[in-house]
């Protein structure tokens, strides 16, 4: 028990000349760095809003104020003197609401566009039930395992069958998928 207490005692004093040789230029270092990094935290947070709010300018300009003024010309599309190239296009958005999934995607089987949902199955066997898992594939029924199924559209298949829905005319229930359509100017810097 002795040699135990005076080994705890020769830790506690080796870990004490350690604290003692600390050095305070050492620690104003760190003190120093902790300081800095701070700050340029804060300067990244700062920055970060800074583009966001710039974006968001941004946006206002391209998708609402150049739309608009080229509107009140009844104008397209403008070439400036420098070659650079002002033209409003259509922009599409939809995000089906999650509570009018089944909704929505009725509709879409009901006029010929189910085509456009993945419909994953799957099903899960535990780890060492490889021969299942074989057999489910030749038989599923006879194996009694109930797989489980997930649909859904991927974002950008939804935008284009939208795009494509409306510059074709068809009638869309806009609530339903969570469409917007909307302007955009496109500005191309002359050469």
């Amino acid at each position: 028990m002795t040699d135990i207490l005076s080994q705890m005692a020769q830790d506690s004093n080796a870990r004490s000349d350690q604290i003692d040789k600390l050095d305070d230029s050492k620690l104003d270092k760190v003190a120093r760095l902790a300081k800095e990094a701070n700050g340029l935290q804060e300067e990244v947070g700062r920055q970060e809003k800074e583009l966001i709010d710039a974006r968001q300018a941004l946006r206002k300009v391209t998708d609402e104020l150049l739309p608009e003024a080229l509107e009140d010309l009844n104008l397209e599309k403008v070439v400036m003197k420098d070659g650079s190239e002002i033209s409003v296009k259509p922009i599409y958005a939809a995000s089906i609401p999650k509570d009018r999934l089944a909704e929505a995607y009725d509709w879409l089987r009901q006029n010929g566009d189910g085509d456009i949902i993945k419909n994953n199955v799957t099903v899960t066997f535990a780890k060492g039930e490889d021969l299942d898992a074989q057999a489910f594939m030749v038989m599923c029924d006879d194996q009694g395992f109930t797989p489980q199924q997930a649909e859904k559209i991927e974002p950008m298949t939804l935008k284009g069958w939208l795009r494509e829905k409306v510059e074709t005319g068809h009638a869309i229930p806009m609530d339903l998928f969570g469409a917007y359509i909307s302007q955009r100017a496109n500005i191309k810097r002359g050469k």
